[in-house]
Parts: C-alpha cells; sequence; structure tokens
C-alpha cells in the first residue's frame, strides 16, 4: 500500500505505521524493468511527521505512485461497500479514478482545499466576523474543481459498468444484473453540465448554509447506488448478494486497470478469504492465480484455497521479544499457525 498509494487503507495517520519506539519507518520496492520506489515516514527529529516518497530516486508526491504502481486492494472493512456509510463508496471511486487519471488526484485535492476555505468562509459569516461578498471567489474554486470531479466520477462509472455486470454474471449467473450509478445531489437538468447544475444548487442551498456554516452540496456528498435488477441492494440484499457485488466490485477494478496499459495492476488481499464461502473463494483463486503477482494475508493458512497455497511462498509474522515483531520466509505455503501472508507467484 505505501508503495502503490503512499498511505495505508487502515489509517490516515502515517505515524501510526511506524513501530513504537522507532524514529521512522521505510518501505522499499523494485519495479520491472528496473525502477526503485521508496517511501519514508518519520515519526521524530526534524522530519517528525513528514513523509518523503522517490520514484528512480527522484522525489515525488504520493499522487505520482497510482501510476507508478497500480494495486487493487480487498480488505475486511470492503464487506461494508455496499451497506456502509457513503465515505465508503466514495474513497473506492476516488481511489480507482486516480489510478486511472493521475489528474484527478489533483483535481480533488484542489476541490478539498477550497471546500474548507469555504467552509471556513461560512462559519466567520455565521458569525458575523465576514461579509457575503468575500464568498464568490470560494464559490468559483468549487464550482471549477467540484465540476471536474464530477465529470470524472460519471466517466468512470460509465466504463466500470461493463466489467462489473460481467464480473457480477461470472459468480453468480443466476442473481440477476448488478449495476452501480452515481447518486448526486446537483443532479443536472436536461441540457446542464455538472458545473452548471452545482452552481444551481450552491444558490438553491445559499441561505441554508451560512446557517449551518458549512458547504451542503457538492460530490463532497454524493453516493454510488449499486442495484440488483434495478432494486437498490442497500435495503434488500443478503450477506451473501453483497459479498457477491463486492467481489464483483473487486474484480472489475482488475479488469479496468489492466486496461491502462496492459499490465495487471498488483492485487493485495487483506484477510478477506475468511468471509467468502467456498464458490466466492474459488473465483477469487482463479482471477489470482491468472495475475504475475498477489500477496495475501490471513491468521491460518487453511484459510486459503489448497490449490492458492500450491503456488504461493509464504512468510510468517513473529513476535521479535520485544514490542515488534519480525518476518520468516519465503517457505512453501502449507498449513501452519500464526498470522502469514503468501505471495502467489
Amino acid at each position: 500500500m505505501l508503495l502503490s498509494r503512499g498511505g495505508s487503507h487502515r489509517t490516515s495517520t502515517d505515524a501510526e505505521l511506524v513501530r513504537w519506539g522507532c524514529p521512522l519507518a521505510r518501505a522499499e520496492g523494485r519495479l520491472v524493468p528496473d525502477r526503485a520506489v521508496e517511501v519514508v515516514l518519520a515519526r521524530e527529529g526534524p522530519s517528525s511527521g513528514r513523509k518523503r516518497i522517490r520514484v528512480g530516486g527522484t522525489p515525488r508526491r504520493s499522487a505520482a505512485l497510482p501510476a507508478v504502481l497500480r494495486s487493487v486492494v480487498f480488505a475486511p472493512e470492503d464487506m461494508l461497500l455496499v451497506v456502509g456509510p457513503p465515505g465508503l463508496r466514495r474513497t473506492a471511486l476516488d481511489t480507482l479514478a486516480a489510478q486511472r487519471h493521475p489528474a484527478y488526484a489533483r483535481d480533488l485535492a484542489n476541490y478539498g482545499r477550497a471546500l474548507a476555505q469555504r467552509n471556513a468562509l461560512l462559519r466567520a459569516i455565521r458569525e458575523d466576523q465576514a461579509g457575503r461578498d468575500a464568498l464568490p471567489p470560494w464559490d468559483a474554486a468549487v464550482l471549477d474543481s467540484g465540476a471536474a470531479v464530477i465529470a470524472a466520477r460519471l466517466e468512470l462509472i460509465g466504463a466500470l459498468a461493463g466489467p462489473l455486470a460481467a464480473a457480477h454474471a461470472e459468480i453468480a449467473p443466476g442473481e440477476g444484473r448488478l449495476t452501480v450509478s452515481y447518486e448526486s445531489n446537483a443532479e443536472p437538468l436536461p441540457g446542464e453540465e455538472p458545473r452548471d447544475a452545482l452552481a444551481r444548487r450552491l444558490a438553491e442551498t445559499a441561505e441554508k448554509e451560512v446557517w449551518n456554516g458549512t458547504t451542503l452540496v457538492g460530490p463532497h456528498r454524493d453516493d454510488l447506488a449499486l442495484r440488483l435488477d434495478g432494486r437498490d441492494m442497500a435495503g434488500f440484499a443478503s450477506r451473501g448478494q453483497q459479498r457477491t457485488a463486492i467481489l464483483a466490485w473487486k474484480l472489475a477494478e482488475l479488469d479496468l486497470l489492466t486496461l491502462v496499459d496492459g499490465r495487471p495492476p498488483l492485487l493485495l488481499l487483506d484477510d478477506v478469504f475468511s468471509e467468502l464461502d467456498p464458490d466466492r473463494r474459488a473465483h477469487l483463486v482463479r482471477r489470482i492465480a491468472a495475475l504475475p503477482q498477489a500477496f495475501v494475508t490471513t491468521t491460518t493458512l487453511t484459510d486459503l484455497d489448497p490449490e492458492l497455497r500450491a503456488q504461493a511462498c509464504a512468510w510468517q509474522v513473529v513476535p521479535d521479544g520485544g514490542d515488534g515483531a519480525r518476518l520468516l520466509g519465503p517457505a512453501p505455503a502449507t498449513a501452519g499457525p500464526g498470522p502469514a501472508a503468501a505471495g502467489a507467484r
């Protein structure tokens, strides 16, 4: 995760990734044909809280990493993708969009900054510490970057539709057709562009926004809806149907990112096999077997399909006698106790 995205899917605080009592953490990788990626996180000293990223020895920002090493992550928290809060679905969409189009990460960051400034100004206006005449520049910034984000998300939803439906039909051919739609709080009227629709909605909610001291419409409040034969899955889908839809989403991610340049992304599976029934495990194993490389973590190797263990190498995480841990391996991925990571191919 650090090498492909510059952070973790478990926390947004980089310092939490550094071993307690250590001043820094370093992750290094070498990509084929010969490109080195290095991420260093500092907890202590003059660089405390800072992150240093180098690609081929050249300093880069986190936003540049997805274009260097694309990845698909499947973690237990993804099991809430269908019924969990909208933020989970927005993050899934944003992460995929940034890996397909690096400029998307810039537009999203610009929108975040403009939104924070506009919200601060709305709070100041509510407290009579600023006038409404200060809003137009930040309105324009939110409209420009917000419209770019919405347009990119809509394009991605269109590209995702085919692979998502195909993956779902492969896993559960008798369950119906899976579709995904973008649910905007600034839905365009006939003939309206995303920017015009967002401008109209900002005008409609202007008084309420000043009263609340926050921006009430925009891509930061949009959502996705996964539907099975036209019915929103959040309201009726069984646990098994949810898992099928989520697995189909991840497989669709693999297909879309492979189309970028013909190179399959790196697949990272974080202890998810125990969440899947045998049929769904088998579909995932077949996809893993077709990839150049994948990393799988599990607390027990018996949770992994025997076919997958047969072609994988295993590393085991064991206590080091202090407050940390060390990695043993590689070794054949035979069943054994203790937390492990298996690398296929």
